[in-house]
């Protein structure tokens, strides 16, 4: 794998544990002072969603590091640029259009990571 390949895994893995993390032991109240969407969705979404970018994270890093099924970065990869997707279009379904800027970022960072692990 490239350098650059582990520069963007290496950012989004942190992203992605922290925010994933966050969603897994928070409780709803806590969530919405930080992500207000979190007021309106069930709290089963949003662990589910906190679960995938914990596991997307853990995607992107172990299997090229340990060398068992590399090809399992990509599929990690593309599911944070399928969430993203998902993020950009609810902030725009909600009206909060300003809000979209980190998942652009995080979108354009996970589609490079595909890109990137692609032998």
């Amino acid at each position: 794998m490239p350098i650059a390949y582990w520069i963007i895994a290496g950012l989004l893995a942190f992203v992605y544990v922290y925010s994933g993390g966050m969603k897994l032991v928070r409780t709803q109240t806590q969530l919405k002072s930080v992500m207000p969407w979190v007021g309106q969705a069930p709290m089963v979404a949003v662990k589910t969603i906190g679960t995938l970018e914990v596991l997307g994270a853990i995607g992107l890093i172990l299997p090229p590091l340990t060398g068992i099924h590399p090809w399992l970065s990509i599929a990690a990869a593309t599911g944070l640029v399928l969430l993203q997707i998902g993020a950009i279009g609810l902030h725009l379904f909600r009206g909060e259009s300003r809000q979209i800027g980190l998942n652009i970022v995080l979108f354009v960072l996970a589609a490079a990571a595909v890109w990137l692990a692609i032998p």
